[in-house]
C-alpha cells in the first residue's frame, strides 16, 4: 500500500486566515452535511487553524462575510452542484475542491455518463426517462434489472434496482419526486469500488460490501454489517490501471482538488464508471478518510491537505 506523495504548502495554520467550514445546506444530505462539517471542524481546530462552522441556509450568505476561505462540506444540490462555488467566486473567498463547472457537472449523473461516452470512458449503459411513456423504451434498451435515479442527488437516495417491469412506475415516481431528472441505467453486476483522488494522486482503492441489494443509503451512513476492503483485492497492476481510468474520469468533468470516482467490475474484470463525488463525505462512516489512513494519511492531515486545493484560487484563478 503506497504512501501519499504530498507535502504541504501551508508550514503554518495561521497562514490559512479565518475558514468558514461550510455545512448544513438545504439539500435531502443535509444531515449528513452536517456530520460532516462537524468533524472537520474539530479536527481544522485540532491543527491550529482559526476555523468556524457555518450551517448554510438559503438566504444567509451574508454569514460568509469577513472569512479568508472557505472548507465545503456541504453535499448535494445547493453545495456540491456549484451554486455555493458561484456565490464564493463572486465574493472572492478561496475555497476547497472543484469549480462551479467541475461541481455543475459531476452533480449531475445524466450530464456526466453523457460526457463520459464523448470521452471514450466506460460507464453502463442510460436513458433519460422524461416521463412515464419512456420506461418500456428503458426495459427494451437496457433489460431488466435496472436501476432507476435522481440524476442530482447523492448517498443513493431516490436510487431502486427494478426487476419486473410492473415495478418501473413506481420507481419513477420516487426519483421523479426528488429531481424532474430521472433516468435508468444498465445494472452491472459484480463489485462496487470506489477511489478517492487528491492533489492529483489516487489513493488506495475500496471494495464495498454489503447484505443490502446495493451500497445504498442505510448501507453507507447506518449499517454496522457493510465491509470496506483496503486493499481491495485488485492485483497492482489492475489497481494502478483502473487508478488512471477514474483520473481520466475526474479530469473529464473538469474536477480538480478532491473528489471520489465510484465504479463497478463486472465478471469479466472490466471497469464501469458510476459517478463522480465532488465533495464526498467526511463522517465516521465515510469513505475518503479510510482511503487516505489506508495509505498513511490521519484525519487531521487530510482535511489540512483538502483545505491547501483552496490555493488554486489565491494562485490565478478556480479552474
Amino acid at each position: 500500500m503506497s504512501a501519499v506523495n504530498w507535502k504541504p504548502q501551508v508550514s503554518k495554520p495561521v497562514d490559512f486566515g479565518r475558514v468558514a467550514v461550510l455545512m448544513g445546506g438545504w439539500s435531502a444530505e443535509r444531515e449528513i452535511s452536517l456530520r460532516s462539517g462537524k468533524a472537520v471542524l474539530a479536527a481544522l481546530e485540532r491543527a491550529g487553524v482559526q476555523a468556524e462552522g457555518v450551517d448554510v441556509r438559503r438566504g444567509g450568505l451574508s454569514a460568509l462575510d469577513g472569512f479568508d476561505r472557505a472548507f465545503v462540506a456541504l453535499h448535494g444540490r445547493g453545495g456540491e452542484d456549484g451554486v455555493i462555488q458561484g456565490v464564493l467566486e463572486a465574493m472572492a473567498i478561496p475555497y476547497t475542491g472543484s469549480g462551479v463547472m467541475g461541481c455543475a457537472l459531476s452533480m449531475d449523473k445524466l450530464r456526466s455518463k453523457q460526457l463520459w461516452q464523448t470521452q471514450g470512458l466506460p460507464t453502463p449503459g442510460y436513458c433519460w426517462l422524461r416521463d412515464e411513456t419512456d420506461l418500456a423504451t428503458a426495459v427494451a434498451q437496457l433489460g431488466l434489472p435496472l436501476v432507476i435515479k435522481p440524476s442530482r442527488e447523492g448517498s443513493s437516495i431516490g436510487i431502486s434496482k427494478v426487476e419486473r417491469e410492473a415495478d418501473m412506475p413506481a420507481a419513477w415516481r420516487e426519483a421523479r419526486a426528488l429531481d424532474e431528472r430521472v433516468m435508468a441505467e444498465a445494472w452491472i453486476d459484480g463489485g462496487e469500488y470506489t477511489a478517492t483522488l487528491l492533489h492529483g494522486q489516487v489513493l488506495p482503492m475500496i471494495r464495498l460490501e454489503t447484505p443490502n441489494t446495493f451500497y445504498d443509503y442505510q448501507a453507507k451512513y447506518d449499517s454496522d454489517q457493510t465491509r470496506y476492503l483496503c486493499p481491495c483485492g485488485l492485483d497492482e497492476a489492475s489497481e494502478a490501471q483502473i487508478g488512471e481510468l477514474c483520473r481520466q474520469a475526474f479530469e473529464g468533468l473538469d474536477a480538480d482538488g478532491w473528489g471520489r470516482v465510484d465504479f463497478m467490475l463486472d465478471g469479466k474484470g472490466e471497469a464501469w464508471l458510476l459517478e463522480l463525488n465532488a465533495v464526498p463525505g467526511m463522517t465516521d462512516h465515510s469513505l475518503v478518510p479510510m482511503a487516505a489512513a489506508a495509505a498513511g494519511m490521519d484525519f487531521e492531515t487530510l482535511t489540512w491537505a483538502i483545505l491547501e486545493t483552496s490555493l488554486a484560487t489565491v494562485e490565478g484563478g478556480q479552474p
